[in-house]
């Protein structure tokens, strides 16, 4: 079986949430893809407390670490473009305790994405030296932390 093909992807539950329910699968830009999928999730998240939505990312990652490590182990391709887990768990981590709304949400997406994109220090640095599952995940997670960063201090500047 062709483990790159779409139909290996979509009957394989693991490489179906590694691959971000199918986002990962865009032939364009699977990384932004992914990170629509996971603000449309944000966004149909109920209220929760701070505790419980960090425990839901703390969860998110540890699951990842596994789902990105075994489908890119299965696929032969360290940190293959469709794996976009990853992206789900670093866009929940830049909207952690961020003000409410679509307005946030969307500039959420945009500071998540430009700094996944450019990889300033120390992303670049954690997506070139580790590898595995961890490495697949850490650079995402250093994005997301340094998105929220930048949302709370735009909150505080301007809310």
């Amino acid at each position: 079986m062709n483990m790159n093909s779409p139909a290996a992807i979509w009957r394989n539950p693991v490489h179906l949430l590694a691959f971000g329910f199918g986002s990962g699968l865009s032939p364009k830009a699977p990384g932004t893809a992914g990170t629509v999928v996971a603000m449309l999730i944000y966004l149909a998240l109920p209220a929760m407390s701070p505790l419980l939505y960090a425990l839901l990312i703390l969860l998110s990652f540890v699951l990842g670490i596994w789902l990105c490590g075994k489908t890119a182990t299965d696929l032969g391709v360290h940190d293959h473009g469709g794996i976009v887990w990853d992206e789900f768990v670093g866009y929940w981590i830049t909207m952690f305790m961020a003000p409410s709304g679509l307005f946030w949400a969307v500039l959420g997406f945009v500071l998540f994405r430009i700094l996944d994109i450019f990889k300033p220090w120390p992303i670049k640095w954690a997506d070139k030296q580790l590898k595995g599952g961890l490495g697949i995940m850490l650079d995402d997670v250093l994005a997301g932390i340094m998105a929220a960063l930048c949302i709370q201090a735009i909150a505080i500047l301007f809310v």
